[in-house]
């Protein structure tokens, strides 16, 4: 059986597509997003072995220690970044996080990080 905790969480942040195509050309200039993040994190036993309050107040620091202006990250990236300190601080743990922008598009990415 898998079992995870999840969290969600927001925060505002300006972003760029340098490559945009040019259906979409919009994309290359610096635009706003509400960018929402959805984020599982698997656990090993039934009894808050990650308190999932704490470790969205955690996300939401370490969030906070980002630029407000993203420049060229997309959300693929972000979520990378936030695996990243997630691994650093629960290593061996598979993980699962979407970040959208203004929950309309956005991207689901899954990582099996293993010590």
């Amino acid at each position: 059986m898998k079992k995870y905790i999840w969290i969600t969480t927001q925060f505002e942040g300006f972003h760029f597509w340098t490559d945009a195509p040019d259906e979409v050309k919009y994309l290359r200039d610096n635009h706003r997003h509400i960018f929402h993040v959805k984020i599982y994190v698997d656990i090993k036993h039934n009894d808050r072995e990650i308190e999932f309050h704490m470790f969205k107040k955690e996300i939401n620091t370490f969030l906070k220690t980002w630029p407000k202006n993203l420049k060229g990250t997309s959300c693929e990236m972000m979520a990378d970044q936030i695996n990243e300190y997630i691994d650093s601080k629960y290593p061996g743990r598979n993980v699962s996080i979407e970040v959208s922008e203004d929950k309309e598009c956005g991207a689901f990415m899954e990582y099996e990080n293993k010590i």
